[in-house]
Parts: C-alpha cells; structure tokens; sequence
C-alpha cells in the first residue's frame, strides 16, 4: 500500500510516499481502506518540526480520516466489512474529562496516522458517516468539527442570542460559524481581507471585521456588541491574538483557547483577572461529544466547507497551500 512517512530531519521535504505492507488487525482492532484525509495545522507544525522533535521518526502522519471497514480483528464486532467510518482524533478518549494515557493515542504524531491507503484502527475509536456526507466531508469531522462543538459546548452550552466571535477562515472557525447560527447565536467573524469577509457573511456571520484594514479589530467588535463585548471568542491565533480577545469578551465571558496560529508568545494576565474572563484549553474532545455533533450534523444536514482536494501524491503541496494562508474551509487529501 502507499503511504505518507515523515523523515528525519523533519521539513516538507522529508516526507516521503513509501510503499508499506497492509496491516493485519488485532483484538479489538479494525483495518479501514482510508478514502479521503483532511489535513490540519497540527500537521503542518508536525512535518516542519515544530510540533515537536521527540516523535519517533519515520511516521506516517494525518489524523483526519474516513473510510470504510475491509475487515475486522478478533473480538471486534461492531462494524461490517464495507460500512463507512470516520476515526476519532484521540483513540481511547471516549468520555469525561482528558487523561494522561488519553493523550498517547492522539493519531497522526506516532500512534498510527490517516494518510495511508489503509491502516488498522481502534474499534472504539471509530464512529459511523452521516449518510449525507462524502469521504471527504466525514475527513474533515475528527479534528476542526469536534474541537469547534467542544468550544460552544465548554462550561454550558452557548445560548440563542449570545455573541460568538471566531477568527479567520480556517476549519475550526468556520465549523464554530455553523455551529454557533444552530444554536441561535449571533456570530461576529474576523477575516484578512474585505472578501474573506463577504465569504463569511455568505457562509451566515451577522457581522465581519477585516483585521487588517482595522488593527484594532477588540474595539470594533466591542462596538459590535453595544459596548459589552463578546459572550464567547473561539480563540484560534494563541499569544498573537489572546490580548486582544481579552479585550473583546464581556465581563465573565469564556475564551475557548484552541490554537497558536498567530505564533507564540506571553500576555498580560490582568484583563482575565479584572473581567472575570474565563480561558478554557481545548484539545479536540472524546467520542461521545462527537457522537453528539454529529446527531446534530444530521439533523441541520450540516455540510463541511472544503477549500480544496489534491491527490494523495501532492501532500506537500497540499501543506505549502495551508501554509501559505490561501485557503478557505478544510484541506482534503482524496486516496
């Protein structure tokens, strides 16, 4: 089978298509003929190393995948040959709040990786495909999807009426746009440019603000909302953007802090203290929040936004077009 492996010394260029023998399930396991990836930042950072330099090389990366059951292992019963799944990010993350031994089995840095033409997966770890929805759209659910419903769903769920503030127009963000106008939320997006925006307004925000024509984007936002800030900011930029949430959020409001794609860095603690804010990390979520969105997927007929496919051979073009910026929605590989 064909499969991605990333090499030492880590960089684009050190991922390499090798051809691997197809693995065997065991107990409680399920082997997947994978039919469409959706990539992530996660493994951009992972490839260029910056991720992190301890993971046992050569691995085969992606943890965003769906597909369909070729056959299953002893004792594992729960899907038919041929029926289409979709792997949960975290393998034995099921329930409850994240445990230690949780973390190990986070696919795509070490334990396992999506983008092969077939891999063997935990039985537990994988969920149906909504019956609407193609490979690709079921590829990009594990990652952006579950993390995006983890952060309208963290500490209580955000109310009809509430504000939510999202950033850019990347998967998270454009998953929690979905999510937030099911809830009845009114959605102020940030974008790049004036037709980011209007792709945003499109796609159902009920205000824009192009950062970069308005630097001070808190401001416009807290005039956006009459002067109180925003109920909830799902916080994808880290360090480079957190100051500036922490000036946009109302008096108790909650930040659900996802990623670092605006870089890292330190702030000033202070605004947290002073509005009461609360910072909520978030690292995707367990299977039965996934199960919960996707009966919500269901029954909106929910579609994931795609920015583009490319063939499983152009995954480092697929990465230098998420690096470069461009893209609006997932990035999907088709196997």
């Amino acid at each position: 089978m064909r499969a991605w492996q990333l090499h030492a010394p880590y960089g684009l260029e050190a991922l390499k298509l090798v051809e691997l023998d197809e693995p065997e399930p065991g107990p409680g396991e399920v082997l997947v003929r994978v039919r469409a990836a959706s990539l992530n930042y996660r493994d951009l950072l992972i490839a260029k190393g910056d991720y992190s330099r301890r993971l046992p090389l050569p691995l085969v990366p992606g943890s965003d995948g769906a597909g369909e059951v070729v056959r299953a292992g002893p004792g594992a019963a729960r899907f038919a040959p041929g029926e289409r799944v979709v792997a949960a990010f975290f393998q034995r993350w099921l329930s409850g709040p994240m445990r230690p031994e949780v973390r190990a089995t986070a696919l795509g840095a070490g334990y396992r990786g999506m983008l092969a033409q077939y891999v063997v997966l935990e039985e537990a770890g994988l969920l149906p495909v909504p019956a609407h929805l193609s490979f690709e759209e079921a590829a990009c659910l594990p990652c952006a999807a579950v993390t995006a419903w983890h952060a309208l769903e963290a500490g209580e769920p955000v109310a009809r009426g509430e504000s939510v503030l999202t950033q850019g127009s990347g998967g998270v963000s454009l998953f929690a746009l979905q999510f937030a106008k099911l809830r009845g939320a009114r959605v102020i997006a940030t974008s790049s440019s004036k037709e980011r925006c209007a792709r945003l307004a499109a796609l159902g925000a009920d205000a824009t603000v192009d950062y970069r024509a308005n630097p001070e984007w808190d401001r416009a936002v807290v005039e956006l909302t009459g002067g109180a800030g925003c109920d909830r900011i799902v916080e994808v930029g880290g360090a480079g953007t957190l100051e500036r949430s922490l000036r946009a959020i109302r008096v108790g409001g909650l930040i659900a802090v996802i990623g670092v794609l605006a870089g890292k860095g330190s702030f000033d603690p202070m605004p947290v203290i002073m509005k009461s804010a609360r910072l909520f990390g978030i690292s995707v979520g367990p299977r039965d929040m996934f199960e919960a969105m996707n009966r919500a997927i269901v029954e909106h007929r929910l579609r994931p936004v795609i920015d583009r496919t490319f063939p499983l051979a152009e995954l480092p073009e697929a990465l230098r077009h998420m690096e470069a910026g461009a893209h609006v929605g997932k990035i999907c590989i088709e196997l």
